[in-house]
């Protein structure tokens, strides 16, 4: 049943937004992304603006957080008082967002949240499977693995996304007896940080084999410090970042596998959902985005 909810959301979605250019006229759509210093909330936006010319929106407006709250929330105050009609939000903290979300709500605003979810009263939420996303990523690692050996987790901000995937994660990897994680530490998802804290993990752990991280950004960061150190540790991540499906599909690197992500199909489904509780239909509270492991053997040829 819950596919088949899923897959109904999605083609209500696809259908509001191929019927809506006329109804469209005169909305004013806002998006608020937790960052814009990152190819996949790149794509996003471009797929969001995309989107919103498709149904002419009167006005589109996009704010970047850059993974401060404060400046978040004053976005979305700043939103509100422009009197946007349609708010699709990229929390980069989500308990920190939730006055926001009551103003936006109070003023009549539909909210969903994407990517990531937002406490507080939202219409629905479309994201990834992440715990999926960490469970197959941690089962893919330990297998190649052979069921043995020390394994780390490179963390990140504690968002609803980030804590599903290490949950999958840590889920996969007690399903292999021989396998122990021997550490967690939080690289913040920047590369130049999960660099740094990777050379750290490694420094601390000899005997480290397996190297897990919650997005492919900070992965590649953790990909230079394990190539600097000669080092055998395997690593598998999330996202389907273009520099990670090219190191995978390179073979013979430490990246070895990632969950990849759809921002485009996330926030083309956000935008019709929003569309379709404005106009007064009933929505679901979420709905999730499957996501597809890639590996050297199905890599290539794989784009955001």
């Amino acid at each position: 049943m819950k596919i088949k909810h899923t897959l109904l959301a999605m083609a209500t979605a696809a259908a509001v937004l191929a019927t809506s250019s006329a109804s469209a006229a005169g909305l004013k759509i806002g998006m608020s992304f937790q960052e814009m210093n990152n190819p996949y909330f790149v794509t996003m936006k471009e797929a969001f603006e995309t989107a919103c010319k498709s149904i002419g929106a009167e006005e589109v407006v996009i704010t970047d957080a850059q993974h401060n709250i404060s400046k978040q929330v004053s976005d979305v105050e700043d939103m509100v008082q422009k009197k946007i009609d349609i708010l699709l939000l990229n929390p980069t903290d989500s308990k920190g967002i939730v006055s926001a979300v009551e103003d936006a709500h109070k003023a009549g605003v539909v909210i969903v949240a994407i990517d990531a979810q937002a406490d507080g009263p939202i219409d629905s939420f479309v994201g990834s499977k992440n715990y999926d996303a960490g469970y197959q990523a941690g089962k893919y690692l330990c297998e190649q693995l052979g069921g043995k050996g020390e394994v780390a987790i490179l963390d990140g901000i504690p968002v609803v996304p980030i804590l599903e995937r290490v949950r999958g994660f840590e889920d996969a990897a007690k399903e292999f007896p021989g396998i122990k994680i021997v550490t967690k530490q939080n690289g913040k998802q920047d590369r130049a940080e999960c660099l740094t804290v990777t050379e750290n993990i490694l420094q601390a752990n000899p005997n480290l084999k397996g190297l897990f991280s919650v997005n492919d950004g900070g992965g590649l960061g953790a990909l230079t410090a394990i190539e600097d150190s000669k080092r055998d540790v395997k690593m598998t991540s999330v996202d389907g970042h273009p520099e990670a499906v090219e190191a995978i599909v390179k073979g013979n690197t430490p990246f070895i596998a990632t969950s990849a992500q759809f921002p485009r199909d996330q926030v083309r489904i956000g935008l019709g959902i929003a569309l379709a509780k404005y106009w007064g239909a009933n929505v679901p509270s979420a709905i999730p985005v499957d996501i597809k492991l890639l590996t050297k053997e199905n890599a290539k040829g794989f784009a955001w």
